[in-house]
């Protein structure tokens, strides 16, 4: 059985929780995962506990700052942005003095991966993991409303409406955006799912909002310029794209990272919606763990 290690990093005022599986042995560079959002948690990433054990090295995972175990400071909703995530991702680093690294950031979580890789103290870094994210917000919302147009007339005439009119409270578009996020990031949970997508959370409400918008295709929080499209080619660490035929990640959002990061490999996973690491569990991980050893 993997061994887990848990505990809480001080992070100014504020406490960062974190998760390690697997022993640091041979002291290969860890794999650091960014969980998506803004405001979901570390949880799901647990089915990738097994990656710790399979490569002999330590998977650290943590709560984003307004999620989870870690702080919810809801009454300072200014500190939910890309700059404060990436310090609290740089101490996190530090205080568990982590050098080398690999780091693989799923949706948000990518987003905040390729800011760290621009503008963050990335150095150290073994390789990039990108799984369903996005280099353009403004190419993630067209993509996302070009698949809208493939619904029910009725479920896009209620998100039209929810658009036109700032309200995202009626029960038409709340039915309307739960049937596009079952098509395309996650169904419904079963009695079947792995535990970890089963356990209750803390989800980060706020920090959704403030930062990303009131759904997945109307980025109105304030990462709606989040545009690093441009600057993919400063990136020369070996990366990995992965993303699902199913995905809010469309084909065109991830070749377009693809396209313009010098030494990138794209897996795209059949019939996968935004979680493909879950979907097809035993594939992805050993697409991983082959990485992983390759890129060390």
């Amino acid at each position: 059985m993997t061994e887990i290690k848990e505990g809480y990093l001080p992070f100014g005022q504020y406490r960062t929780y974190y998760r390690i599986a697997g022993k640091n042995f041979d002291q290969k560079p860890p794999l650091i995962l960014l969980h998506g959002g803004p405001g979901s948690t570390h949880n799901y990433f647990e089915v990738l506990d097994c990656v710790a054990d399979k490569t002999n090295r330590q998977v650290i995972m943590y709560d984003q700052l307004g999620c989870g175990r870690s702080s919810l400071p809801d009454d300072t909703p200014e500190v939910y942005n890309a700059s404060i995530w990436m310090k609290e991702l740089q101490n996190l680093r530090e205080q568990l003095h982590v050098s080398e690294f690999h780091v693989l950031g799923q949706s948000w979580g990518g987003m905040l991966a390729l800011l760290y890789m621009l503008d963050g103290d990335a150095r150290g870094a073994k390789s990039l993991i990108l799984s369903s994210t996005l280099s353009s917000a403004s190419l993630w919302a067209k993509e996302l409303h070009r698949m809208i147009r493939f619904m029910d007339e009725r479920d896009q005439e209620a998100i039209k409406q929810a658009e036109s009119t700032g309200d995202f409270t009626s029960p038409e578009y709340l039915a309307a955006n739960e049937r596009f996020m079952e098509l395309h990031s996650c169904a419904k949970i079963t009695s079947d799912a792995p535990e970890p997508l089963r356990r209750k959370k803390i989800g980060g409400k706020r920090a959704y909002l403030e930062a990303w918008g009131p759904n997945e295709y109307n980025p109105q929080g304030n990462l709606h310029s989040y545009e690093v499209t441009d600057r993919l080619n400063e990136i020369s660490v070996p990366t990995l794209i992965t993303s699902g035929t199913d995905d809010l990640c469309t084909p065109l959002v991830a070749k377009t990272m693809y396209d313009r990061i010098e030494n990138a490999r794209w897996e795209l996973f059949a019939g996968c919606r935004h979680m493909s690491f879950v979907q097809e569990n035993e594939k992805y991980v050993e697409l991983l763990c082959k990485w992983l050893n390759e890129n060390d």
